[in-house]
C-alpha cells in the first residue's frame, strides 16, 4: 500500500508584497491562511515572520511564537519558520551561527516547533532576467559551521532538520554532516527546482530521478519532497507521488506575481494527489513516519 503523501505549504517567503503581492504578511493573515490550508489537507506549515510596522521579514521569537500558538490551537499541523541571512533587512552584516538560530532555539525550548531549516550548502541566487540585464543576485551563504550548529541544535531539541537541496552538492554535504551526529534525526530532503532562478535543475522528471538516485546513495530511505523557488511545480507532482515522494506548494515557491492563493494551490495539489491514488498524511502520520525512521 502506498504511504500517505505529505503536503506542505510555504505561505509567504522573504519576498514582501512588493515582489509577491498575494502573500500573507500580518499575523492575522498568516494564521487565517494556515488554518484554511490545513483544512484543505496541508499537514506542514512553513512561514516567514513579518514586522507589522515595516512590512518586512524579521526573524524574532516574539513574532513567531504567537502566530504558531494560534495556528496550533486550531489545527494539528507541523509549523516551522526560517533563518535570517546576511543582506536581508535584519542582517546587513554577517551573522554568527548562534545569531542565525536564536529564534529557532527559543521556539524549540518553548516546544513550539518540531522542524527547523538547516540548509546544507551555499549557492548564487539570480534570476534569468537579472542576469540578462546585468543586475547581480546574491549568495545564499550557509557556512559549514552554521550547518553543524543547526544540526546540533536539532539533535539537542529533537527537531527534524529540513534540508533545502539547491544543488547536488547540498545533498552530499548534508548527508555527510548528518552522519557525524550520533542519533541524529534523519533530515527531510526538499528538492529545489526553478524556472526563473538559475540554481540547480529545472522542474523536469529526469532531474527528480537524478536527485532520488543520489539520495539513495547518500541517505537511503530518506523522505523527500519536490519544491522550489520561482517555479510551477505542478509538472512534478504526478512523478513525485508515484515514486514515493512528497509535495510542497505555496506562494513562497511560486513565480513572483503569482495570483493563485495558497489555499487554491493546496486544494489543487490535494486533488492531483488523490487522482494519482494517493492519500494525504495527517501531522500525526508524518511524525510517526519520521519516528519510525529514527528507531
Amino acid at each position: 500500500m502506498q504511504n500517505p503523501v505529505w503536503l506542505e505549504v510555504a505561505l509567504n517567503g522573504p519576498w514582501s508584497r512588493e515582489r509577491q503581492p498575494a502573500i500573507p504578511v500580518h499575523a492575522d493573515e498568516i494564521v487565517e491562511d494556515a488554518i484554511a490550508c490545513a483544512a484543505e489537507g496541508a499537514s506542514i506549515i512553513h512561514f516567514h515572520p513579518y514586522d507589522p510596522v515595516t512590512g518586512r521579514q524579521r526573524d524574532d521569537y516574539e513574532i513567531y511564537a504567537p502566530i504558531i500558538e494560534r495556528i496550533r490551537a486550531k489545527a494539528d499541523v507541523i509549523c516551522y519558520g526560517t533563518l535570517p541571512f546576511a543582506g536581508d533587512v535584519d542582517a546587513k552584516d554577517a551573522l554568527t551561527p548562534e545569531q542565525r538560530y536564536s529564534a529557532v532555539e527559543k521556539l524549540a525550548s518553548a516546544g513550539l516547533i518540531e522542524w527547523s531549516v538547516v540548509d546544507p550548502g551555499s549557492t548564487n541566487i539570480s534570476t534569468r532576467k537579472d542576469v540578462a540585464s546585468g543586475k547581480q543576485g546574491f549568495v545564499y551563504a550557509n557556512p559549514e559551521s552554521h550547518i553543524r550548529h543547526g544540526l546540533d541544535l536539532c539533535h539537542r531539541h529533537k527537531l527534524i532538520p529540513s534540508y533545502a537541496i539547491y544543488e547536488p552538492g547540498f545533498m552530499r554535504l548534508g548527508a555527510a554532516l548528518r552522519r557525524t551526529v550520533s542519533g541524529m534525526s534523519p533530515p527531510v530532503y526538499r528538492l529545489m527546482f526553478s524556472d526563473n532562478f538559475t540554481f540547480g535543475f529545472p522542474p523536469q522528471e529526469w532531474a527528480v530521478e537524478a536527485y532520488v538516485r543520489l539520495l539513495g546513495i547518500e541517505e537511503p530511505d530518506a523522505q523527500w519532497m519536490v519544491a522550489g523557488l520561482g517555479v510551477q511545480i505542478d509538472p512534478l507532482l504526478d512523478f513525485a507521488v508515484t515514486h514515493g515522494g512528497h509535495v510542497r506548494v505555496g506562494l513562497e515557491d511560486a513565480p513572483l506575481g503569482h495570483a493563485v492563493s495558497n489555499v487554491e494551490q493546496v486544494r489543487a495539489a490535494r486533488l492531483r494527489i488523490e487522482r494519482n491514488g494517493g492519500t494525504l498524511a495527517t501531522a500525526a502520520q508524518v511524525r510517526e513516519r519520521l519516528s519510525a525512521r529514527l528507531s
